[in-house]
């Protein structure tokens, strides 16, 4: 079986995305010596890193470089012209599969947040989404999603047959580990980003649906009112859409100083600071998944999270869950979160104990599966 995989996150600094695909491929590779991979990729320097990398330690693995245009023009165009071109057995693609495909598609999808949450998006963002992710459910052969809840979603909205839609949970890579850091390590990562204390950190995409203006009001609530709370606020992500207010909100507040907005932080970096950090606050809206509370977990860091959505599936027992959309009450965890030892000790020890539950080569043996499920589809005998 030739399976291709449109994997143009990798090198887009895409956040999750790119987490899920970079991992899912060298999970794939560790545990399939037998079909053969073709990864198209968008971004040439990435392209080259992996050819010298991977794909000469992977003799089943290899790399195809397409145009890097937008999604309107890489995906309809120039990867089914690729796949006229070198046809393939299987193609695997994240939310949006060619319109004109010949090949069976397996597509992950993340979550639907575009369609329960559409004013998170820009307008034209939500309708593009709308539109394709739509058509690539339909016609799919096999849907991948990242969990129960996402899964729900999907089979909801979509109306999908149920065993259409699999669950293949995201893993956690293995340099998020709970050592101790070390005096150099803090001192080291605390230098480079301008941190000069105890810190909370947020990680993730700086868009709407992140909750970041209501978490910085709440951080300069409790700077405005409690003498004794003195951290800084450390937010890394790389700006995406509509985010105006949230540096509208930093520039109102008397602590901008205390805010620290790193922008894109590279994955080998994150280990350091999520060990770094006193908490990790992450009070999304909507997520289908989550990784970022997971590695902190995985780091030994305590965390905050949203008891909406995937969150509380993900976190379980091992985070304190809040009301996202109620001020007071992140305001309360963040004192909670910072304060008291015994619930420190408790998430540190529950939170290793949850991140070790979710594995790439778990997501790597199921994605395989509905590989050979999509593949036995296409040649099924009627």
């Amino acid at each position: 079986m030739h399976i291709g995989i449109d994997a143009h996150a990798i090198g887009a600094r895409q956040g999750g995305n790119e987490t899920y695909i970079r991992n899912l491929i060298k999970s794939l590779a560790g545990i399939d010596g037998e079909n053969r991979y073709t990864i198209y990729l968008a971004n040439a320097r990435a392209a080259d890193q992996w050819r010298d990398e991977f794909t000469n330690q992977y003799k089943n693995f290899s790399v195809r470089l397409l145009p890097p245009p937008t999604p309107l023009v890489r995906v309809p165009v120039f990867l089914a012209y690729e796949l006229f071109r070198r046809p393939v057995d299987v193609l695997h693609v994240q939310y949006t599969a060619p319109p004109f495909c010949r090949v069976p598609v397996v597509a992950t999808i993340h979550d639907l947040a575009f369609e329960r949450m559409p004013e998170t998006f820009t307008r034209r963002g939500s309708f593009q989404l709308k539109l394709t992710v739509r058509r690539t459910a339909r016609k799919a052969s096999r849907i991948a999603t990242v969990s129960e809840y996402s899964r729900r979603d999907l089979l909801d909205i979509y109306k999908l047959p149920t065993e259409k839609v699999v669950v293949t949970y995201n893993g956690i890579e293995s340099h998020f580990r709970p050592q101790e850091a070390s005096s150099n390590e803090a001192e080291e990562i605390r230098g480079r980003f301008g941190i000069s204390r105890d810190f909370l950190l947020a990680v993730g995409s700086l868009q709407p649906r992140k909750n970041l203006v209501r978490l910085i009001r709440a951080y300069a609530k409790l700077r405005s009112e409690r003498a004794d709370f003195t951290p800084q606020l450390v937010i890394v992500g790389r700006k995406l859409w509509l985010t105006h207010e949230i540096f509208d909100e930093v520039k109102r507040q008397r602590w901008a100083d205390d805010l620290i907005l790193t922008g894109y932080v590279a994955d080998e970096d994150l280990p350091a600071l999520y060990r770094a950090a006193r908490a990790f606050v992450y009070p999304s809206l909507f997520e289908g998944f989550g990784l970022p509370p997971l590695e902190a977990m995985a780091c030994g860091t305590p965390v905050v999270t949203s008891d909406v959505s995937s969150l509380p599936e993900i976190a379980g027992d091992a985070a304190l869950l809040i009301d996202p959309n109620d001020e007071q009450a992140l305001a309360n965890a963040l004192i909670e979160i910072m304060n008291n030892e015994r619930l420190r000790a408790e998430l540190r020890e529950k939170g290793i104990a949850q991140a070790g539950k979710f594995t790439w080569r778990d997501a790597a043996e199921k994605t395989l599966r509905l590989y050979q499920e999509a593949y036995a589809i296409c040649h099924m005998p009627y």
